[in-house]
């Protein structure tokens, strides 16, 4: 219990009390707005052979429509991180979801390929809002001895909601059409806007370093530590610099520019895989001569792959750290992906490998995702995640065209999965020069060392 007329550390106070069901609350809300992300995301190819049908355009013509959601992404990223720093992680969520809602009923109303590809991209820079903010709202909420664990728990919710909206849409589009699921990702995201708006609040850390709503603090810390106590002399504390200047310049200051830089780097080669991998791989094993169910079936264990990393690197990471948890699963991924192009590998064997593939490229995403939360500071969090996604997303964009291109050419699918494997190799470095920084900045007791994950946390890591 804290005295009132000390100096209250806000971290540490989180850290000294178990995770209580108003934590659990904030968790499971701000979860489900992420499950809602990926619903919206994935709608778009869920409802693809229906919008087909209906108006008479080829797979080609939809093409545009999906890149525009995700450049969208990207710049939603890029900005309303940024802006989530100035104003709260709060606002944001609960604005991006009202606005990904309307559009998703816009989308409803569409009656051309053009009017699509606006609305999509429009709808996308919402969505680009609500990554960021999750993790770093759901971070700022955590102990740091489940924070990793948490904030990839969380994450996982964006597959879950691909899932989820696949089972959906399969039952809903053959009795309502298409527009049914964008009906449903309407009603669902403003019903989380609501919840959000009642049950979860701003992050305690941005409001004691903007000094802003100081009087909900101490309500707010009395339902994580029912014995606190404070009065008008107390004092709240953080670990963590007052903003500076413009946030996106605050990432290449202090010594952080060339962890920005490698970590943006690292988003882009796994983001570059990831949806090469989900966009092409059924694709790829149907033309190998598998039935359409059974190449269906190799891609859905690519995610499920993605799901148990997701669920089992999390308290790995927490208690050994992010390097020694991810260094050998990206020097693994290289072999994997390598190994399902080989011509004669046995189906057993193949869906042993794509498994494989999924929990190191799809479940590292979310603890590449973590390692960004860990490494920027209270003022920085948000807009740091949201430019390393936004830059990632550049490379989500590119995987699919390059393997578009590259198919085209009639390179062989050894030869194709021999090139995708040369990210993860790019990745395993970028690792390994992060891993070499964080040990020299954590020799001279530098801000750097929370990237090691585990232990207590020092000045610089997640407050």
């Amino acid at each position: 219990m804290a005295f009132a007329t000390q100096a209250v550390d806000i971290p540490q106070l989180i850290d000294d009390n178990r995770i209580g069901r108003f934590q659990l609350l904030i968790f499971v809300l701000v979860g489900l707005t992420v499950v809602m992300d990926g619903f919206d995301v994935q709608a778009m190819g869920f409802v693809a052979p229906a919008i087909i049908k209906e108006w008479g355009v080829s797979k080609a013509e939809l093409g545009p429509v999906f890149g525009a959601g995700l450049f969208g992404m990207l710049l939603g990223s890029l900005s309303l991180s940024v802006l989530a720093d100035r104003i709260g992680r709060r606002p944001v969520l609960i604005g991006a979801s009202v606005f990904f809602a309307a559009c998703m009923l816009a989308t409803t109303w569409a009656s051309s390929i053009v009017q699509l590809e606006l609305i999509r991209f429009i709808t996308g820079l919402g969505l680009g809002a609500i990554m960021p903010n999750a993790m770093a709202l759901v971070g700022e909420y955590s102990p740091r001895r489940k924070r990793v664990t948490l904030m990839m728990l969380v994450s996982c919710g964006f597959t879950v909601g691909a899932v989820l909206g696949g089972l959906l849409s399969a039952a809903l589009i053959p009795a309502y059409g298409w527009r049914s699921v964008f009906y449903i990702g309407t009603a669902l995201p403003l019903l989380m806007a609501l919840l959000m708006w009642r049950y979860v609040p701003e992050s305690l850390q941005f409001m004691v370093l903007k000094q802003r709503r100081l009087d909900r603090v101490a309500g707010l810390l009395r339902r994580i530590d029912p014995g606190f106590v404070a009065d008008a002399g107390t004092r709240y504390q953080v670990a963590g610099p007052a903003a500076r200047g413009a946030p996106v310049g605050e990432l290449f200051r202090q010594g952080r520019a060339t962890v920005t830089l490698l970590l943006w780097l690292l988003n882009f080669m796994n983001l570059l895989n990831l949806y090469f991998l989900s966009n092409w791989l059924p694709t790829i094993a149907a033309s190998a001569g598998l039935s359409t169910q059974t190449a269906v079936l190799v891609g859905t264990v690519l995610q499920l792959g993605g799901v148990l990393g997701t669920v089992l690197m999390g308290p790995v990471i927490d208690r050994i750290g992010f390097y020694r948890m991810l260094l050998p699963s990206f020097a693994l991924a290289v072999f994997s992906i390598a190994m399902i192009g080989q011509p004669g590998l046995s189906l057993p064997l193949l869906f042993l490998v794509v498994m494989v593939t999924g929990f190191c490229i799809v479940g590292g995403q979310p603890a590449i995702n973590a390692l960004a939360a860990t490494y920027y500071p209270t003022t920085l969090r948000s807009t740091g995640i949201g430019w390393s996604l936004g830059v990632g997303r550049i490379g989500s964009i590119i995987g699919p065209v390059l393997g578009g291109e590259l198919i085209r050419r009639n390179w062989s699918h050894s030869q194709l999965f021999l090139a995708v494997a040369v990210p993860a190799a790019i990745s395993t470095l970028v690792l390994l020069c992060m891993a070499w920084l964080a040990r020299q900045e954590q020799g001279r007791g530098g801000e750097a060392a929370p990237l090691q994950g585990g232990g207590p946390a020092p000045a610089g890591g997640l407050e």
